[in-house]
């Protein structure tokens, strides 16, 4: 049984989770997460919940972007901090965006998009997740790395995208649609 955090609406019966394997799809953040979604509710034929998460760098147009964990794979939190020693502008933001596809062929992928604004900075803290050493939010004095867990899924890109999610199936529930 699945419950959104602080509501009272059920969303199904039952969780079945897939690791699958989708294509790395090439284009905007939007773009692709919409492929992703779509392939994989052919797979599934169900409903489908798919994630993905960018780091854009504004002095490089929103580039790693979705190619963020390749970049990562490749160079490591330092590299990504060096990817901006030329560049004035340090700033940047965390996407997190949740593709929603009810699993009916006629319907649309919705999208629920949250953001951090930030800066990249020379890594600190725990390695222990991504870029979270070199990424320091807006008005905090740590990296995402450094932050009590607490704080940062109070603040973080994922926590403000499930936000806009919880509110879409908070939204069907008082309207009383189903899918």
């Amino acid at each position: 049984m699945t419950w959104l955090h602080k509501t009272n609406i059920h969303l199904c019966t039952f969780q079945i989770s897939h690791d699958l394997d989708l294509p790395e799809y090439q284009g905007e953040p939007d773009e692709v997460s919409t492929q992703k979604c779509k392939e994989a509710a052919k797979f599934i034929k169900g409903p489908v919940l798919v994630e993905d998460t960018c780091l854009c760098f504004n002095a490089l147009g929103g580039l790693p972007g979705p190619y963020v964990k390749w970049f990562l794979k490749k160079i490591k939190p330092e590299g990504l901090y060096r990817l901006l020693h030329g560049y004035e502008d340090k700033s940047a933001y965390a996407m997190c965006q949740f593709a929603y596809h009810s699993g009916q062929a006629s319907d649309e992928v919705k999208l629920f998009t949250g953001k951090t604004h930030g800066a990249i900075v020379e890594p600190r803290g725990p390695r222990t997740f991504g870029w979270d050493p070199c990424f320091q939010p807006d008005g905090f004095d740590q990296t995402y790395a450094e932050m009590p867990k607490e704080t940062k899924n109070t603040i973080s890109h994922r926590y403000r995208a499930l936000v806009e999610l919880r509110q879409h199936f908070e939204d069907m529930a008082a309207n009383g649609e189903k899918k």
